[in-house]
């Protein structure tokens, strides 16, 4: 990691209450760890998924950051609630690195960083990756930074290095007690930085290993999934060619954050690091160092990074209506049936599932347009301030597929809210043949962006208030 800066009659009225309600959002982290996963041990993604699972029963903070890919940043000093909330609605990023502890820290001074500012980033959506900076590398030659923080002990004394694994179990307690008086509970990441080293020197790269060694097992004791930021060409490759020669030698962190600034917003690094270690779920990288970046007109000075973590966004499974296919090829106009024309089926089934969801349809989902079917959907067109019709059209769907809660989406959202986005662009464009997955991947980010512009808002790839507004009025071009 960089030098850090301190720098949306009676029973519709029910039912349809919250159209077009407001939206909420969140962002990332700088540094960068991801879990460690070999042939011979399980994946630690499926490990700390069930060690999150269990923390989080016990308060009401989330554990984190979870499962999740997509964009953050980090920033040594933890912005303001006004900055955070500014980036949450109009960046790109969903997860945000901070450091919480550590003597060698540039940013020991926090004065944004209380145990109500983590409630209220966690409440709100954002990835929070807590980051420590405490005892460096003995070859590290920008360290000891103040009078009272020290460098790892390169001694080997009978080879095993004991003075430097004791350290890494010590800071491991420090960060913990830091950590938990933040509100960051056990089963989340706890990240330590190690800044790039000369990894030809054998006691300054072995003390080093050794020193994480003990900062991982002591935090595995203590209930945390270990993290270890470290340079691509020191720390990250030191860690992973003993993964592969030395497996046994050391305890290795369940999660690597990769320095690596070459613009790619991916989680490998070809040459350093080998591309099956720490996988699935245990990467992060930072591509991009440090640079201003402004979002909704704040700018803050950032390292960029791309998460690919635990189970990374998923979506639960969902079933509709008894199993009723909603993800159409096309949701293409329905009109009442002629002894010539009938409708689709499949679309009208779909169509008969929603309204009957919304409880404005009675009837079975036969696929067939029926008295009930033309009754409920015109009741529908009415509502939303459409043509009342008995022809069903790709705006009608798209302001029936849109209907729900309203929060703040991005890359890496994952949900409901997220499948109700995908399959209402696909209404709007039919070329759009987005997979309905439930997970904001790049091609939602495109067709949004796309959407976004058709309508003549920013294209920002940030579904916000506005955006549910006009998926909900059945809004193509304007």
């Amino acid at each position: 990691m960089r030098r850090p800066r301190l720098p949306f009659r009676a029973v519709l009225a029910t039912t349809l209450t919250g159209l077009l309600v407001a939206t909420t959002g969140v962002v990332l982290a700088t540094g960068g760890a991801g879990s460690t996963a070999t042939a011979e041990a399980p994946s630690y993604a499926a490990v700390s998924s069930a060690t999150a699972a269990t923390a989080a029963r016990k308060t009401t903070n989330p554990v984190t950051p979870g499962d999740f890919t997509g964009f953050g940043f980090d920033q040594c000093l933890a912005p303001t609630q006004a900055k955070m909330d500014r980036w949450l609605a109009t960046s790109p990023f969903l997860a945000v690195g901070i450091y919480i502890s550590g003597k060698s820290r540039a940013c020991r001074n926090q004065p944004n960083l209380t145990p109500t500012w983590v409630a209220t980033q966690l409440r709100k959506g954002w990835r929070l990756l807590p980051i420590t900076l405490g005892p460096q590398a003995s070859c590290q030659p920008r360290f000891p930074r103040y009078q009272d923080d020290v460098r790892i002990d390169p001694r080997p004394g009978n080879g095993t290095y004991g003075r430097a694994f004791r350290m890494g179990r010590a800071e491991a307690d420090t960060t913990v007690t830091d950590a938990k008086a933040l509100g960051i509970v056990a089963g989340s990441t706890l990240w330590y930085d190690l800044e790039g080293y000369d990894s030809k020197n054998t006691n300054c790269r072995e003390s080093a290993l050794r020193f994480l060694s003990g900062w991982t097992e002591r935090l595995h004791e203590l209930g945390y999934v270990s993290g270890v930021y470290s340079s691509a060409g020191s720390g990250i490759k030191d860690l992973d060619d003993a993964r592969v020669a030395r497996p046994t030698a050391f305890t290795f962190p369940d999660r690597i954050w990769v320095a690596r600034w070459d613009g790619v917003a991916n989680t490998s690094s070809p040459g350093y690091l080998r591309e099956e270690g720490w996988r699935p779920g245990g990467r992060v990288k930072q591509y991009r160092g440090g640079h201003d970046e402004t979002w909704g007109g704040v700018t803050i000075n950032i390292d960029s990074n791309f998460l690919d973590l635990g189970r990374g966004s998923v979506a639960a499974r969902e079933t509709r209506c008894g199993g009723v296919p909603l993800d159409l090829r096309t949701y293409g106009a329905i009109r009442r049936p002629t002894a010539t024309r009938s409708a689709p089926a499949g679309q009208v089934k779909a169509l008969q599932c929603l309204l009957k969801e919304k409880n404005l349809y009675r009837g079975s989902t036969n696929g067939r347009v029926n008295k009930r079917t033309v009754r409920a959907y015109r009741v529908w067109q009415k509502h939303v301030g459409h043509t009342v019709s008995d022809s069903w059209s790709r705006r009608n769907w798209m302001s029936l597929l849109a209907h729900g809660s309203a929060p703040l989406l991005k890359y890496g959202s994952a949900g409901e809210a997220v499948r109700r986005l995908q399959r209402s662009l696909n209404a709007a464009r039919p070329a759009n043949k987005l997979p309905v997955d439930g997970v904001f991947r790049a091609s939602t980010d495109k067709a949004l962006k796309t959407y976004q512009t058709r309508i003549r808002h920013r294209a920002s790839g940030v579904v916000t208030a506005a955006t549910w507004r006009a998926l909900a009025q059945g809004r193509v071009r304007r």
